[in-house]
């Protein structure tokens, strides 16, 4: 037990370092910033959720004795939070009635669904998002006001110039980028305590297999809701589209998944799959295909009638 709280105490003080780190202006607290969560989630994973809560309470403290109660407040709802809550997820699972379960272990036990930790993701991802959005102004005009003062800052350092409109395109753009960066962040981080638990042989749960990651039907409904608000005016547009970005990039990482199903049969599978991520990498506007293709796996099952149409495997002999 002794051990277990000064591993948590430990992951906490990183996690506090590396937020703070953001006051030394260096390049390279950007990256430890994002970063933050990722102590927390990974003793969460390996020592169990009571340990992220531990670290991230020590943590918090830490940040309201450097910096207030505003940025401690903050770094609760931005990395200790999610951290305690998502490693609580990976670990959740329950007992599969004798009948079903099959003669391997693992069978005995159904774990949390990981399209319904995505969409955990994409919530607490919005709350952030919104969070910031709220401390820029309490209006639609305030917040484009502040974005865009903050844009004229970075262009003015960089020594940049941009005409209006696409100085209005950035700023009407950037709630939609905050809101799939941190789902992309939160996402990266979870996955690097997973994978971090499982190298080390402590991860308390058979590693899932991603290809079959999925989102409840429901969701298709409220993302579809949400494109229709987004015409809203004022702040409801505005959250209108951060909820619509955050489920568009979870479709996203779904079609990924899709992807590695379809090309199972493909010989030069890597190739095809490196090129795939090429393309997103180096044209953002890839990204909405591949959402598209998970929302049509979601609708047609492309994944399930792919599978059921490939022969049978040969017996070994």
């Amino acid at each position: 037990m002794i051990a277990t709280i000064s591993m948590a105490l430990a992951a906490g003080l990183a996690s506090a370092l590396m937020f703070a780190s953001i006051t030394s202006g260096a390049p390279i607290s950007l990256l430890l910033i994002n970063l933050a969560p990722l102590p927390l989630m990974v003793v969460g994973v390996v020592w169990g959720p009571l340990s992220a809560a531990i670290g991230g309470i020590a943590a918090t403290a830490v940040i309201a004795s450097l910096f207030g109660l505003p940025y401690s407040g903050m770094f609760a709802v931005v990395n200790a939070l999610p951290a305690w809550w998502l490693a609580h997820l990976v670990l959740l699972a329950r007992p599969v009635p004798q009948e079903v379960a099959g003669a391997n272990p693992d069978d005995t036990l159904e774990w949390y669904p990981v399209g319904r930790i995505l969409l955990w993701i994409v919530f607490f991802a919005t709350i952030i998002t919104a969070i910031t959005l709220l401390m820029m102004g309490t209006d639609a005009a305030a917040i484009h006001n502040t974005i865009r003062k903050g844009w004229g800052d970075i262009l003015e350092s960089t020594g940049l110039t941009l005409n209006d409109s696409t100085l209005d395109a950035l700023v009407l753009i950037a709630p939609i980028g905050a809101e799939m960066a941190a789902v992309a962040m939160l996402t990266l981080n979870l996955w690097l305590a997973a994978k971090i638990a499982a190298t080390s042989g402590r991860l308390h749960r058979p590693w899932p297999d991603l290809k079959n990651t999925a989102l409840p039907n429901v969701v298709i409904a409220v993302l579809f809701a949400g494109i229709v608000c987004c015409f809203s005016r004022g702040l409801p547009g505005i959250f209108a589209q951060v909820v619509t970005a955050g489920l568009s990039i979870a479709y996203a990482l779904t079609g990924f998944a899709v992807l590695h199903t379809l090309t199972l049969a493909l010989k030069s599978r890597p190739l095809w799959l490196g090129c795939a991520y090429a393309v997103v990498a180096g044209f953002a506007w890839a990204l909405l295909a591949v959402a598209l293709l998970g929302l049509a796996d979601a609708v047609f099952g492309l994944r399930q009638r792919y599978l059921r149409s490939r022969p049978p495997p040969l017996p070994k002999s």
